[in-house]
């Protein structure tokens, strides 16, 4: 569990506990908080709370100073807040009855009335409403988003009686994330042309206008895309510009100095800005942005780790060049030379981190820099799968150097493969017990998620999410023709869409994989699409299809998993989880789902099929510490049991 502490300058630095979690989690039994702020005078904190796992979060908002929470502020579905200058002032966004934040309130501390007229309401029921504060705090922006296209409209922080403009009217396609530094807004948009009729390239850009200019919204392009380097999203302070890229098909972080971006007359690539790529261990490492909310701040932190790494608090100095390692997570009972490296080491840092960069950007003074990874004991390799189309996905296979035996170790393949989103594969202690034991464990990036490209995810979405159900069979098949897995001890595991992709190529190729876990899983995509109640069903037809279109209905029917369970096969073990007060994924698609195997299945096989509720939790489980490890002791349990390795 959490909490969020301020520490009070002065003194005696005392620390201040601004919000224990804790303590709600006692009183209530499940805790949820969504998002917190402190109000500029630091006299206020605002923050949501879910108690229920429901996602139905409640503004609170608490005073600080007698540390008390204020009785007549007290708003339910609330998603999104922000404050004015003023620090009395703050704006929220509220739910609908299918939870879309849709409209945007303005309060005033004080006032008798909560619930005033809205300041902004999304009427289209494919757009969710999100506010949000500029990194130096003068404007907040409020953000319509559909899963493919955006509109922005912007709020002067300081002078609230301008009302709220927008700054870019909605195209399809096209999506638009705005920033504010000295004058101009900053924009990161995948139209080449923004604001014109023209259709999105995919790729992104960074471009600019001058605040008295955003009514005519003539926008210079600043930093374009180049070869084989992707901007996937920004990061501004006052003298630093971060960037987060794709760059060869893995993830990077790198610095521009704004005084190279303010003094930029014409569009230039990023490697023209002369970048400070953050230097990295390899390139398998995930990069995680730390708590970075000081505009002011030329130090960037970041939480960095891989599948043989665990995670590695990091701060980078983006004026100097140079970077410390603060902390590194502790693993105990793990016994091995760790490689600690060190700027006294007489390799170079060039040589130890991998990056094809100048040496003398990363020379480091006075300090002694220290990666400690797992890697002598873990291999963890990134290989290529030929899918059945002939497009190449990208696997990252992990198993122990001593333990795993070629053709005969269990294995589990991890797959999610929608929103764009890439597989979570940083460091996790749990998989130790698998790995030491001699499992495998697997990553399969298929299309439908993230990828080497904007393109990805779009190849594997839509009319075209067949191809992310196949590259999932393709890397199953792969991992028993190469010997990491023995062709009858194969598993896999999804998570609520990612279920959808496990389950379909399950229904495919009922041979090929001999148990899996299905989490808070999608199953009965039809039904669910067709129901536009359902909270995020609308939000879903640009990711999945919309079946009130023949066409579309026709496609999903031919992989939705609830409608093609086949007849009589024998069906692999299963351990289907879903959560009561699930407001994403209905309880019910779990307990559908499982019927039918064990109605239309061999009746002796789908014995071992098991359904487990949680009654207390919602999509993300029951949340804290404790409450994580014994489910993944459950699951690892029932992966044991039904392969046979223990």
């Amino acid at each position: 569990m959490k909490s969020v502490s301020n520490y009070v300058i002065g003194v005696s630095k005392k620390e201040q506990v601004l919000l224990d979690w804790n303590e709600i989690a006692e009183r209530y039994g499940y805790v949820h908080v969504g998002t917190c702020r402190v109000s500029p005078d630091h006299n206020y904190l605002a923050y949501t709370v879910d108690v229920t796992g429901s996602e139905q979060f409640v503004l609170q908002i608490k005073e600080l100073r007698n540390d008390r929470v204020l009785p007549t502020l007290e708003v339910e579905g609330v998603v999104s807040l922000e404050w004015a200058q003023d620090s009395c002032t703050f704006f929220y966004t509220l739910s609908d009855q299918n939870q879309r934040p849709y409209r945007v309130h303005c309060v005033k501390l004080g006032s008798d009335s909560v619930h005033d007229v809205p300041l902004f309401v999304e009427n289209d029921s494919s757009f969710c409403v999100d506010i949000a504060s500029t990194k130096d705090g003068k404007f907040i922006t409020v953000n319509s988003n559909s899963r493919t296209s955006s509109e922005v409209y912007v709020i002067n922080a300081a002078n609230l009686q301008t009302g709220i403009q927008r700054f870019c009217k909605r195209v399809s396609g096209v999506q638009y994330f705005l920033e504010h530094h000295h004058g101009f807004f900053y924009v990161l948009t995948n139209s080449h042309n923004v604001g014109e009729e023209s259709p999105s390239s995919g790729e992104y850009y960074l471009a600019r206008c001058p605040v008295e200019n955003l009514q005519s919204i003539c926008l210079q392009n600043i930093i374009v895309p180049s070869g084989d380097i992707f901007i996937q999203d920004m990061d501004m302070f006052n003298e630093h510009l971060v960037l987060f890229l794709n760059k060869e098909g893995s993830s990077s972080i790198c610095s521009v100095d704004m005084r190279t971006i303010i003094n930029c007359e014409e569009q230039m690539k990023i490697d023209e800005l002369n970048p400070w790529f953050f230097p990295l261990p390899s390139d398998m490492c995930a990069i995680t942005p730390g708590s970075n909310h000081d505009f002011t701040r030329s130090v960037y932190r970041a939480v960095v780790s891989s599948p043989v790494m665990p995670d590695v608090i990091v701060d980078y100095d983006m004026s100097r060049r140079m970077f410390s390692v603060i902390h590194q997570e502790e693993v105990i009972d793990v016994s091995h030379d760790t490689k600690c490296h060190s700027n006294n080491e007489e390799r170079s840092r060039n040589e130890l981190l991998g990056i094809p960069l100048k040496k003398e950007r990363y020379i480091q003074i006075n300090e002694v820099q220290r990666w400690s990874d797992f890697a002598e004991i873990y291999s963890c390799e990134e290989k290529e799968v030929i899918s059945h189309d002939g497009a190449r996905i990208p696997i990252t296979i992990l198993f122990s150097r001593k333990a795993h035996k070629k053709d005969q170790s269990p294995g589990i393949l991890h797959g999610y493969g929608a929103y764009g989103e890439v597989l979570d594969k940083s460091w996790c202690g749990d998989r130790l017990s698998l790995l030491d034991r001699g499992w495998l464990i697997a990553f399969a990036d298929v299309r439908g998620g993230g990828g080497p490209d904007p393109s990805w995810h779009k190849s594997g979405s839509g009319m075209s999410k067949l191809n992310s159900i196949n590259d999932f069979i393709s890397c199953g098949e792969y991992l028993v023709s190469e010997g990491y897995v023995h062709k009858h001890q194969l598993g896999a595991i999804g998570v609520s869409a990612g279920s959808l992709l496990v389950a379909a190529a399950i229904n495919m190729h009922p041979e090929l994989f001999r148990a899996a876990i299905l989490k808070v899983p999608f199953l009965d995509v039809c039904s669910s699409l067709l129901d536009p109640t359902l909270p995020l069903t609308v939000l879903d037809y640009e990711e999945f299809g919309n079946p009130q279109l023949r066409a579309h209905f026709d496609y999903i029917l031919k992989y939705s998993p609830y409608d093609n369970i086949p007849e009589g096969v024998c069906c692999p073990p299963m351990l289907v989880k879903a959560s009561l007060n699930d407001s994403r994924v209905g309880v019910w698609e779990a307990a559908k789902w499982v019927a039918k195997i064990r109605d239309k299945t061999c009746t002796r096989c789908s014995s071992a099929v098991i359904l487990q509720t949680n009654m207390s939790g919602g999509h993300f489980g029951e949340g804290g510490r404790f409450g994580q490890c014994e489910e993944a002791a459950y699951e690892y349990a029932f992966l044991m049991k039904v392969l046979g390795k223990s």
